[in-house]
């Protein structure tokens, strides 16, 4: 009896020690990657550990899995669904240098051929995701991403082109990522694919290529962010064929954010040195849509957000899709590279189909003030000579040009865009104004709109070029002595009203015959 009572005493303690150990690891679902065998100390790989923490929870259905101050150097993490990643403060994943091959290998993929490396890989990055549901990265930690590579043609001491990304997710619904800075995020910081219901709010991105792309996505938010990205775009929208198929993005607002091109660092060290880089174009930093734009762009929103020391926002259709019902609005711009309005159809049509008809119609830009611009030109919208953008409505805008402009640029023939890459540093030249420029534009609606310089600048103020349906309404302008206000060939159907800086100007009813970039 007594042996009995001994024994059942004993099973009864063993029970208990298996309960305590398994409440260590997990106590409603909360998952300490140190129960799993990462350390924290920036030296000991602990990409498994946090792998193995990821799934346990994925075993009891989901969870938290919880990241203590400390540095977690890192290969691939491998997301799951119903997964909390959770970076508490004072934790840093730090990616793994290239030559320990820590990073799982690039995923076999059809189509390659019609979108860079950046976009076709997934699985070759520090976080990544497929085919998920219910995933979130959250906390006041910090992704370092260390060894992760700018390009699919870098090596950083490893294979060339592996690991170009931060965090990739790639068909995935109801994802959330909150709170957490990244910094040196290689090609993209965050790159969201195909995924459905998106949310990226209050984050902290310094890098130096991508800070935020999203590409074939719907119903996503990106609010509160502040994004540093002196040699690529800061919050970039795109369509690409990395589905292997057309995919539009669609439902899309992008709020209360602050984009610039200071050096890679000195956003998170508050220093906000400035960018000075060589060969590259000049400093970036901004909101582009495009140029990836197989699908297109619809039922999208910009608002209530800051540029400053970069380029200004651009819409970029070239890719044979459709970009509809754009509404941008309440922007801040000062110390602007190039454009602060960029507005453009194209024929690139890198595609499948590369007879694909690109469409822009129904954009809307309203109450903007940008200050400190480059002497480019201000707003710049142009369309093909085959297909027109539609319904383009400018108000409430003011636009102050560092100026500087030669009477004679009034005068140049501005090369088509053509079939290339759809930027106008390929033009190699300012437009002919200084303040506005339209081209192969059906219904322009221009009013409420003032556009100055600091420094004499002898170009027009505006110019329109093949535009049928343009109206302008309390348009004001500084023009210098002995320039013309504006530029308006081949008009159509123009009407100016409360505009006395453009009083007598005629419309030339011919058009330059304008070349091509090839």
């Amino acid at each position: 009896m007594i042996k009995n009572e001994l024994r059942f005493f004993f099973c009864i303690i063993a029970m208990l020690i298996f309960s305590v150990g398994s409440l260590k690891a997990s106590t409603n679902g909360f998952y300490n990657v140190k129960d799993f065998g990462a350390i924290g100390n920036g030296q000991n790989l602990d990409s498994p550990g946090i792998n193995n923490a990821i799934d346990a929870a994925v075993k009891s259905g989901g969870g938290t899995v919880y990241l203590p101050a400390g540095t977690y150097l890192s290969g691939s993490i491998h997301m799951k669904s119903n997964i909390n990643l959770f970076l508490d403060a004072g934790c840093v994943i730090l990616g793994a240098p290239q030559d320990i091959g820590a990073y799982d290998p690039e995923e076999e993929v059809v189509g390659t051929q019609y979108q860079d490396g950046g976009h076709t890989y997934f699985h070759n990055s520090l976080i990544w995701g497929e085919n998920l549901k219910n995933v979130s990265i959250t906390g006041h930690g910090m992704i370092n991403g260390g060894g992760l590579v700018r390009s699919s043609k870098e090596s950083n001491e490893g294979p060339v082109g592996k690991a170009t990304k931060a965090i990739a997710l790639k068909l995935c619904n109801n994802v959330v990522i909150r709170d957490i800075t990244i910094f040196h995020g290689g090609h993209f910081a965050i790159l969201v694919t195909g995924c459905n219901m998106v949310l990226l709010d209050n984050l902290i991105i310094d890098t130096n290529r991508d800070g935020i792309d999203i590409d074939c996505c719907t119903n996503t938010m990106v609010s509160n962010c502040l994004v540093n990205s002196p040699g690529d775009d800061a919050i970039c929208p795109k369509s690409s064929f990395a589905l292997g198929k057309k995919v539009i993005t669609e439902n899309l607002t992008i709020t209360n954010c602050q984009v610039s091109a200071y050096k890679e660092g000195t956003l998170i060290d508050g220093t906000l040195i400035e960018f000075k880089p060589e060969g590259m174009g000049g400093r970036n930093g901004r909101i582009k849509f495009g140029t990836e734009s197989n699908g297109g762009f619809r039922n999208c929103t910009v608002s209530n957000c800051t540029f400053k020391f970069c380029r200004g926002l651009a819409l970029e259709e070239v890719d044979g899709g459709i970009m509809e019902n754009i509404t941008i609005t309440n922007l801040t711009m000062s110390d602007i590279n190039g454009y602060p309005i960029y507005i453009t159809l194209g024929e690139r049509n890198r595609d499948p189909d590369t007879t694909a008809v690109p469409v822009g119609k129904n954009i809307i830009i309203s109450n903007i003030v940008a200050t400190m611009i480059d002497s480019l030109s201000g707003i710049h919208i142009t369309g093909t000579p085959k297909y027109y953008l539609e319904n383009i409505r400018i108000s409430n805008v003011l636009f102050i040009n560092n100026g500087r402009g030669a009477k004679e640029l009034g005068d140049i023939d501005l090369p088509e865009l053509g079939k290339g890459y759809p930027e106008v540093k390929r033009l190699k030249s300012a437009t002919p104004s200084y303040g506005l420029y339209a081209r192969h534009v059906k219904n322009l609606d221009i009013s409420d709109v003032r556009v100055d310089y600091n420094i004499e600048d002898k170009r027009p103020a505006i110019a329109c070029v093949d535009v049928d349906g343009l109206e302008i309404d309390n348009f004001k302008a500084r023009v210098a002595v002995g320039t013309k206000a504006g530029i308006f060939q081949s008009v159509k159907n123009l009407a100016i009203y409360n505009s006395p800086v453009l009083d007598g100007m005629k419309v030339e009813n011919k058009m330059k015959k304008s070349k091509k970039n090839k």
